[in-house]
């Protein structure tokens, strides 16, 4: 893996990693103004069967992690992209990754906001299958709070794009829908359906209020 040191260009990228990091710019550039501890590292050894954009907390530092080498998901993911989204669409990924380093430097990754409880196990299930439910329903809220974030940097910076951009993301989160899985963020989208639904301030305080409303209802 080769970490990329500000600014976000490195000899070597191919044309689609290049094409990946350059439309997250903007939310790369405005997350290290911030202060958030952010670096990008791009896998160098093929990854067929990995997330595109993932990411990855190392010694206290996020990394937003691309795998694109012989990955075909990487040239789909662009390809289901509406024509003239491009750019925003892949902020809007990148600023979902940021909602995730957020909750992992303030130490919350996995918890809940105070006054809720997890919902009850089902009954019958071996040990072994109650830590995967249990880490299911977590890495779910997580996805959740992401998306949330990623719709917050959308109102904030693209505002016009909002609703084509909303339609895209419940789009790929019903692409191969199983409910209640990991990536099951149905429930917190469609809170956002309007802008005006998402809180004020930081991306992150701005997801919040969504996020706790959906929580309330056993997510």
């Amino acid at each position: 893996m080769m970490t990329l040191s500000q600014p976000v260009t490195a000899a070597g990228l191919s044309p689609l990693e290049q094409r990946w990091v350059n439309g997250m710019g903007p939310v790369i550039h405005q997350a290290r103004q911030s202060g958030l501890p952010l670096d990008i590292a791009v896998r160098a050894e093929e990854t067929p069967d990995a997330s595109p954009l993932a990411l990855g907390f190392v010694n206290g530092r996020c990394k937003l992690v691309l795998s694109l080498r012989g990955n075909p998901e990487g040239e789909a993911t662009l390809a289901r992209i509406p024509e003239g989204l491009e750019k925003p669409a892949l902020e809007l990924m990148a600023a979902h990754e940021l909602g995730h380093c957020r909750r992992y430097l303030d130490g919350a990754w996995f918890g809940l906001p105070a006054g809720f409880s997890a919902s009850g196990i089902p009954e019958g299930l071996s040990p072994e299958l109650q830590e995967a439910y249990r880490s299911m329903k977590s890495t779910r809220r997580e996805e959740g709070y992401g998306d949330l974030v990623a719709l917050a940097w959308t109102r904030q910076q693209h505002a016009e794009l909002y609703a084509p951009l909303h339609a895209w993301l419940m789009s790929e989160r019903s692409r191969d829908h199983i409910p209640g899985d990991h990536h099951d963020t149905l429930a917190w989208l469609r809170l956002a359906s309007n802008p005006s639904a998402l809180g004020s301030g930081s991306i992150f305080e701005a997801a919040r209020p969504l996020w706790e409303q959906a929580l309330q209802s056993e997510h």
